[in-house]
């Protein structure tokens, strides 16, 4: 895969450089994040170094739609990665494999492989881990800062809805990453119950 690390070091000078600064959830540190994932699953799950640098591209790419706007990104960035892809020579089957990754990751998730279900896993993983509420705050002040929403309240109500929506599709997560999900529902419930008490 001659052209990996060209098209890596790209996908980073671009979230580097050219995410909005409004941008405090969907920017570099959350490509990040669902990477590192990502290489705990290519490790756990024994996947084959071609088929790792794949799935590797598609994380970096998933959301660098954001560059060009917030609405229909996961379409853009299928747009962005083909370009590159096509340039630095990758063929038509490993362009389809990311292209998938990266349409899998759009609200609702719809993977139709298991390299999707992992990316999928992946990108929701904080979820259910201990760092879910400092995360899910830089994506409060993210939809503040596009005007989409400015109430806390209001914004624990979509979260829980959100959250009893969401699903896990491999086992890793449905078994480390679920529960804790769970307890967050919990939690959030417990905290818009006391809020409207006092409304």
């Amino acid at each position: 895969m001659k052209g990996y690390i060209k098209i890596r070091k790209k996908a980073f000078e671009i979230l580097n450089l050219k995410l909005s600064k409004k941008l405090s959830y969907h920017g570099a540190r959350h490509t990040y994040d669902v990477l590192s994932v990502i290489n705990q699953f290519i490790k756990r799950e024994k996947i084959d170094p071609y088929t790792a640098k794949l799935m590797r591209i598609g994380t970096l790419y998933h959301d660098i739609g954001f560059t060009i706007s917030n609405i229909e990104h996961e379409k853009l960035g299928c747009e962005i990665v083909e370009k590159y892809m096509v340039d630095y020579g990758f063929n038509k089957k490993d362009i389809d494999i990311v292209k998938g990754l990266i349409m899998a990751t759009r609200i609702p998730q719809t993977p139709k492989n298991y390299l999707e279900k992992i990316i999928c896993d992946a990108d929701m993983d904080y979820l259910g881990r201990d760092d879910f509420y400092p995360i899910s705050n830089q994506l409060y002040k993210e939809l503040q800062s596009f005007s989409v929403i400015n109430d806390v309240n209001e914004w624990n109500k979509i979260q829980i809805k959100f959250l009893e929506a969401h699903k896990y599709h491999t086992d890793f997560a449905k078994k480390i990453r679920q529960p804790q999900k769970e307890k967050r529902i919990k939690e959030l419930m417990e905290l818009v119950n006391k809020t409207e008490k006092y409304i």
